[in-house]
This record gives C-alpha cells, structure tokens and sequence, in this order.
C-alpha cells in the first residue's frame, strides 16, 4: 500500500550523502534499482537521478514493520527511507560514487508501488528500441539516458551564459507563420478562424532572425524548436532544436571566431577537451576532392587521390568511358588490407552500388609486390605501375576505384571509406575533429526540376568575385557559406545574407522566381528590406546533433526525451491520431478516405 510523505522531507540526494554524513542521519528518496534478501539482512539500490546508494535493512534496527515492508520491495518501487550513514562493512565498491558508505534504515515508507517493469532499467540497455520507445517514462529512468539529459541541459545554460557575455539577446520568433518554399516540406496548420487558410510550422527561424537585424537587434540567439516534414535517419528529426545565431555589421571571420570561441567554452566544460583554436578550415570544392563528402571526417586517412591523368589513355573501358563522359577516375588506399578475402571485396563493391557506383575495380599489393587486379589485363604493365604509384600503393596495400561522373565518384568513394574506417575501427568517439568548410557552390542544378536551386537558401550572399557568373555560369558561382563539421557530422551551418536589393532580385530571378511570385512568398522581407538593411550573418547548430557528439550516442532519439521513430510518429503517445470529427469540421476539413491497392 503506498504511503503519504507528510511529516518526513528529503535531505539529501544519494550521491549527496558522502563519507562526510558518517554517523548522522539522513533521509533520502527514490526508485528502487535492486533488493536482495539475504535472510535477516535486506540490502537495496536506492537510486535517483544522481546516482546510487546502498541501504540496509535488519530488523533490529528498523523495526518488525519497516522490515517487513522491505522484504516485499522490487524493482521501482518508490521508497522514503531515515536512517544512519556508515562506512560500508564489506568491500569499498569502486564502481560508485557512494561507493564506500551504505545507510543502516531506521525507517522507511512505501510512496508507490510499481508493476513489474517490461524491461531492467539499467545502464547501456539491450531491449530493442521499439519497446523502450512504446515505455518511453522509464527508458528515461536509466542512468545513461540521464546523464545524456543533465548534459543537454547543461550545454544549454552555458551557451545562453556566453552569448549574453558576448552581446547577444535572446529573442523568441513564432511558431504559427507563414508557408515558403525553398527548403523541406512545411508541417501545416489549419486555421479556424481562417477557413481554408493555414499556418506552417517554423523550418528554421530564418525570416524573422533576418527581421530582427533590419530592426537593429544586431546580435540575437535563440534555442529555437524546428520542423521538418522530410524522411527520418540517425541524426534527424521531425522536431528538433538549433541553437540559432545572427549578428549585424559582420562577415565571415567574425561569425567564425565567435562561434569557434563558444565551441571552445562548451567541449571544455562539457568533455574535458581542450580545443585548439583557430579551427582549420576548407573549401567545399576541396572536401570533395580530398574526401569525397562536403562534411569530411578527418580522424583517418585514406584520402581520394584522382587519377585520371595518370589513366587516360588506357584501353580499360569502364576508366575509358567515364572520361570520355566529362567523368573522372579517383582511388583511395586501404593500407595494409591488401589480404582482404575476395568475399569481403565483393560486399564492398555491393556497398558502393547502394550509392550509384556500376562496380569498384581494385588492385591488391601482395607482401612481395606482385599485384592481383580486377582490370590488369586491360592495361600494360607501366600503366599499372603508374597508377599504383600515383596511389602511394605499397605492399600490402588495397586499391580501391571508382570511375563515373564526378558526383557519383564522390558518392562512392566518400561512403566507402567510411565504411572501411568502421570496419577498421578507426572511428574514436572521443577523438574530436572540427573542420569549417567554406565557399559552398550557391546554387544546384535539380534533374527532377528542371532548374537551379538555392543550395542553402534565397538569401545567402555570393562571393563578390562570382556575381559577375549568374548569368553565364550560375554553377560557377560559390557563396559565403560555411558549415562546422565534426566528425563527418554537420553539426551546424550558416552564411552572410544578401541585404541589397538588386543582388537579393538577381537571385529570386535565377531561381525561377517572377517578382509578383517573390512578392507573393517573401513580401514581408522585401519591404524591410527597402528601408536600410545592414550587413548581417548567422549561423544555427543542429543541438540535438551537437549534445550527441558531446556524448557519443549513436542516434539523437538519445538525447531527446520524447523522440519520434522513422515513420515520425510516436510509440508512447501512439501520436499521429484520428480526431474528433467535429473538430474537422470546427476547421472546414474533410479528410479523404484512402483507397485500398
């Protein structure tokens, strides 16, 4: 039977209770973790979010009541318990930080009782996602998970504290606006008092930060919710937070240093880590052809070596063709795995066709320097001793290429090496890697539209020297665009915005934008932006992505209390559901039925 907690009120926390409280009373609160009954001697885990204390249970001490309250405890229970701290009798346990006391129960209360739970709540759980997702309220009892939220929180406050030192106000921007384009689908909402019409909620607070500078708030910050109707994977969500920035009167450099600073401030406190400034930095066209990937994870080698010079002449077709198609042929070297079972050879070249690649040629090195190839019998043998050359192949070695148009070589061989640095164990959580990459193309070309698009967003300023190509070359154009990778993880992105008129016009132009369709979509911004705009930058973290870096978690759903799974719906809350249907018609919304295939 649950008990009442009046009369009694925690004193401490348990990992509060030190070996300073020896032989004073103290009274402590929380979920059971474990209860063994060792006949006459009960012993429990007694544990709240701060840790673990021991406490024991005889009846000599705690009463024939209290005893017998304690042989029916188990698992997640909610106990009050008054009693005296000792030094532990048995061994010191090293494994707690309460690790060398335990505390004698004078008495105890039953606050609640507890089911027996679906799965152990216990640290690194092995209970399939899914499960723990649907229990959502006790996988977040779990320690792990706990410590995960203490540092989100923890990181929070302390980059509200360095921004404020540094000139930043925190400003609020809505949640209900107004649906543009250029960028993810809009989750919408529907307007009551607006049949027919409806708000979208916010991608980014990208409009209203931009507002803000023309309205001479120059330094703002926000830890802002955001949403995105766009296909889940490990590091996304349909809701998420930035840490979302912009300052006026700034370019690229000063956008840079403050936030380096601020990444300094946070992965000291947080990891212990001392961050050398200032952080390397990298075009995107360099990315690309060193890495393959315009977010590089430079905590291992086996860098892309192009080779087509070396190549072109040869009469392998597959290296042939892809020249001949304007493509290129480019490498990596997977040192020392040259004696890799053609097995797993062939599972590498299944994994590259997941990302565009026909197949992968490959040269293996063996330790006396002979070479075993896919393609040697299409090449001589000074051709083959050029390419191994050019590739810095030395015995042992495995050469690995790939020949298509540039983005699929990219594709390929970005994701390749990253597979084989997993496969290596090369990947060291705590081996921290920052990189800016710099100048990002401004716009993309889309097949599947037929056009241009804003690589970033419509509002991002190209490099001067590159305005002069808009017209003639728009693919030419880069712009003063940055993103800070960590890891191979993009962890945060920004860019200086456009804040003149007729560059701002150039743009919506070569989007495909007719003026009444801009006026239409963005007519909000255009008119503050006729009455003087300043030079204004920004930068927003993916928080989620930050604090699970800073971690080492696999996924954000684990540092995020309440996550949503990939078909962006929630196992707890059973969140997409049906409503009522008067409220749909409060709302001048019928829904369709859907037919069945």
């Amino acid at each position: 039977m649950a008990e009442s907690m009046v009369g009694i009120k925690r004193s401490h926390r348990c990992t509060e209770v030190t070996t300073a409280n020896i032989g004073q009373d103290v009274t402590v609160m929380g979920w059971v973790q474990k209860s063994r009954n060792k006949g006459g001697i009960i012993f429990v885990d007694l544990r709240d979010r701060s840790g673990i204390l021991q406490i024991i249970f005889e009846e000599s001490d705690c009463g024939a009541e209290n005893f017998a309250k304690a042989e029916k405890l188990r698992s997640e229970f909610v106990i009050a318990v008054t009693g005296r701290v000792e030094a532990r009798s048995g061994a010191v346990n090293q494994n707690l930080a309460t690790g060398a006391i335990e505390v004698r129960a004078k008495s105890m209360r039953v606050l609640s009782e507890s089911e027996t739970p679906p799965f152990p709540i216990e640290e690194n759980s092995k209970t399939k996602e899914e499960l723990r997702l649907k229990y959502r309220f006790l996988d977040l009892r779990r320690p792990d998970l706990q410590r995960n939220m203490m540092v989100r929180s923890r990181v929070a406050t302390l980059t509200r504290a360095f921004l404020a030192d540094e000139g930043f106000l925190e400003i609020e921007t809505p949640t209900l606006i107004k649906s543009t384009p250029e960028g993810a689908r809009d989750y919408l909402v529907p307007s009551r008092v607006h049949p027919g019409s409806f708000y979208a909620l916010p991608q980014s607070p990208q409009l209203f930060k931009q507002l803000l500078m023309c309205s001479g708030y120059d330094r703002y910050f926000q830890i802002a919710r955001c949403y995105r109707d766009e296909d889940l994977r490990a590091d996304r969500q349909p809701e998420f937070t930035q840490i979302d920035m912009e300052l006026s009167f700034v370019d690229v450099d000063e956008v840079l240093d403050v936030n380096e600073r601020l990444l300094q401030k946070l992965f000291k406190e947080i990891c212990d880590y001392d961050l050398p400034l200032p952080l390397p930095r990298m075009t995107w066209q360099e990315a690309m052809d060193r890495f393959g990937s315009d977010k590089p994870d430079l905590r291992f080698g086996m860098e892309l070596q192009n080779v087509s010079e070396v190549v072109k002449g040869c009469e392998f077709a597959v290296f042939k063709n892809a020249l001949e198609s304007g493509g290129s042929v480019r490498g990596i070297n997977a040192e020392g795995q040259g004696h890799m079972p053609r097995k797993k050879i062939d599972a590498l070249v299944e994994y590259a066709k997941g990302f565009g690649a026909k197949g992968l040629a490959y040269v293996a090195i063996n330790e006396d320097g002979s070479l075993k190839s896919s393609f040697a019998k299409f090449m001589t043998e000074e051709e083959m001793g050029a390419l191994v050359a050019a590739m810095g192949g030395k015995p042992g070695d495995l050469l690995l290429f790939a020949a298509d148009r540039n983005k699929v070589v990219y594709d390929v061989l970005g994701n390749l090496r990253l597979e084989l640095a997993r496969q290596l164990d090369l990947l060291k959580k705590d081996d921290f890697k920052f990189l800016w990459v710099t100048e990002f193309p401004l716009l993309e070309y889309s097949e599947e539209e037929g056009r241009f698009m804003a690589m970033h967003h419509p509002f991002t300023m190209p490099m001067d020297e590159d305005l002069q190509y808009i017209d003639s070359d728009p693919g030419r154009v880069r712009a003063k665009a940055y993103d800070i990778v960590l890891n191979g993880v993009e962890m945060g992105g920004g860019s200086v915005r456009i804040h003149q008129g007729d560059v701002q016009s150039k743009m919506f132009e070569v989007l495909g934008f007719t003026p009444e369709r801009a006026n239409d979509q963005f007519g909000f911004l255009l008119e503050a932006f006729k009455y003087g705009v300043p030079p204004h930058a920004g930068l927003a973290y993916g928080f989620d992505r930050m604090v699970m870096l800073m971690v080492g978690a696999d996924s954000i759903r684990d540092v995020i209390a309440f996550p949503k799974v990939k078909d962006a719906s929630c196992l707890m809350t059973e969140a997409p559901t049906p409503v009522d249907p008067a409220q749909l018609k409060e709302l001048g919304i019928e829904v369709a039925e859907t037919e069945e295939e």
